[in-house]
């Protein structure tokens, strides 16, 4: 498995595929897997796809510090010079679009589009502590089989008993730095004002059966260059519950940007300039 010494650690990466590059990045206890597995397939034909696993998760190393947003950030910016990449389109799903806004609002200069994939809210996340000590509490006592039957009874579409096993055996393999720094990282996220100074042209996704779709639709909202794409009887695994739509949704915003109600506006502005 290819590895990167990025920033003192040591991050798995892979590629595949060629044309304008996108960086794919996992969330909380996730890793790689959906996006190697199921997106990367349906995208390599028009893209470079990058994926790559953030310090304390997935295949990567199990640092002893850096859990932070602004380090996994940092060292995302690295992995694109690691890859002799000045720029890039960046799509992160759940933690990992919190990693875009800090991407889109610290390191704008690097990218060319930014995709936030059912993201935790930029104002911080406001579960009850017992929920999270809970998660803590299975993961500490290694309650695989608990985990599996919850996440199958909270699957939106039919569940894949493969892949719900896979994202609990990722969970269960994350250092304990990440799991305890990065879950205060997402709590104690103030990026909700400064929304408004990413100008990257971005696209939010979104699933209709997923708890985040109101702070998802909040912070679409303090984007100044956005569209959004909502999708029905979808819950946080995006990616994994609808691969082949979640992935020509991408490809239609690589190709076309951003296209709102302003942006259609100004396209009839300025034919009407031309026209006289």
């Amino acid at each position: 498995m290819p590895h990167a010494n990025i920033n003192g650690a040591e991050l798995f990466y892979n590629q595949d595929g060629q044309g304008e590059p996108i960086i794919f990045h996992h969330g909380y206890t996730g890793a790689h897997d959906a996006w190697w597995d199921l997106i990367t397939p349906r995208l390599r034909d028009r893209y470079r796809c990058i994926v790559m696993d953030c310090r304390g998760a997935g295949d990567s190393g199990h640092p002893e510090s850096g859990y932070s947003i602004a380090q996994y950030a940092r060292d995302v910016a690295s992995m694109a010079d690691f890859l002799g990449l000045d720029t890039f389109t960046y799509c992160g799903h759940s933690m990992g679009g919190v990693i875009g806004m800090e991407l889109g609002i610290n390191h704008a200069a690097r990218l060319n589009k930014l995709i936030l994939v059912a993201p935790a809210p930029a104002d911080g996340v406001q579960q009850p502590p017992e929920l999270f000590e809970r998660s803590r509490r299975q993961c500490r006592e290694r309650a695989r089989d608990v985990m599996i039957r919850e996440r199958t009874i909270m699957a939106a579409r039919e569940p894949n008993a493969e892949r719900i096993a896979l994202s609990v055996d990722r969970a269960l393999s994350v250092s304990d730095g990440h799991f305890e720094q990065s879950w205060q990282e997402l709590v104690d996220s103030r990026r909700g004002d400064r929304l408004s100074e990413i100008k990257t042209p971005t696209l939010m996704i979104a699933g209709a059966s997923d708890g985040l779709l109101p702070s998802n639709l909040k912070d679409f909202q303090r984007l100044p260059n956005a569209t959004l794409h909502v999708f029905s009887r979808v819950g946080h695994g995006v990616p994994s519950d609808v691969p082949d739509e979640f992935a020509e949704v991408v490809a239609d915003f690589m190709e076309n940007g951003v296209v709102t109600a302003a942006t259609l506006q100004e396209r009839l502005r300025a034919a009407a300039a031309g026209a006289r």
